[in-house]
């Protein structure tokens, strides 16, 4: 693709992103209509919003994993979609005010705490969503899973207050937030696609350079999500590298020195340079 047929594409999928239009391929289509078979479906959408997907659908055919995926062994599924997202999504919309009573480690049960939700974070790694909320009586961040949250219900706050709040857990996530630049070495931009779905759960950005023809994608992450971008930057191999991001070049320096002594191509505790 040259350089006036990306501008032209780009131009195309931004006008169609301020009018509300999400394109979808055939293959996306037939993806979709394959995981609203699954059980989590009903509860993860509405009647009425899962009756007009189903009939949107209607004449695309299901995905054929048959031939392509085999499974024998598995550990026990959780379930990805929550009873609970919706409520809470709509009151951190609305900015409301909650009364929450949920279980903390020692399996004491803590009822009708007062807060403020401010954010539903899934983790990829433990497979749970998590609430990112406000005690009102402790004056703190709370991070709660949702497993752990027995009920929820409603509780005025004056908007100004919630407003606050919000700008508060903003300001303090903005502080903790770290940044990695990760390059797409140039002779995968053909896999663009799979790479960037790699980092998909990621808060980033994505650069191209003209003149070098190199995408680099700009990763924004807090302290607890490291580990799993390298879980990332370690599947995809040699078709990234680490260009800004010192914690990360030392563990993947590391990582890759250990291995090399595993197999004998360098002495145990000799240095790879950086």
């Amino acid at each position: 693709m040259n350089l006036f047929e990306k501008i032209f594409n780009h131009q195309i999928i931004s006008r169609l992103e301020d009018s509300g239009t999400f394109m979808v391929t055939s293959h996306e289509r037939a993806w979709l209509k394959t995981m609203l078979e699954h059980p989590a479906a009903a509860e993860a959408f509405t009647p009425d919003t899962l009756n007009k997907l189903h009939t949107i659908l209607g004449p695309d055919p299901l995905m054929d994993i048959s031939s392509h995926l085999i499974e024998k062994a598995r550990s026990m599924e959780k379930q990805v979609y929550h009873p609970l997202l919706r409520t809470l999504r709509r009151h951190i919309l609305n900015k409301t005010g909650v009364r929450l009573t949920y279980v903390i480690k020692s399996g004491r049960v803590n009822s009708d705490q007062s807060g403020v939700p401010y954010k539903l974070e899934y983790s990829m790694v433990k497979r749970e969503w998590y609430l990112l909320w406000y005690h009102l009586r402790h004056r703190a961040v709370m991070t709660t899973r949702l497993k752990n949250i027995h009920s929820v219900t409603a509780e005025p706050i004056e908007p100004s207050m919630a407003d606050s709040i919000f700008r508060k857990i903003g300001r303090m996530l903005d502080s903790r937030k770290s940044e990695a630049v990760i390059e797409i070495v140039r002779d995968y931009n053909e896999e663009l696609s799979r790479i960037l779905y790699a980092f998909s759960s990621f808060e980033k950005d994505v650069e191209y350079d003209s003149e070098k023809d190199t995408y680099k994608v700009r990763v924004y992450l807090l302290g607890d999500d490291f580990e799993y971008l390298l879980s990332k930057i370690r599947f995809l191999g040699k078709r990234v590298r680490v260009v800004e991001g010192d914690y990360l070049k030392r563990r993947m320096l590391e990582a890759s020195t250990k291995a090399l002594e595993r197999y004998g191509v360098i002495s145990e505790g000799e240095e790879l340079s950086s």
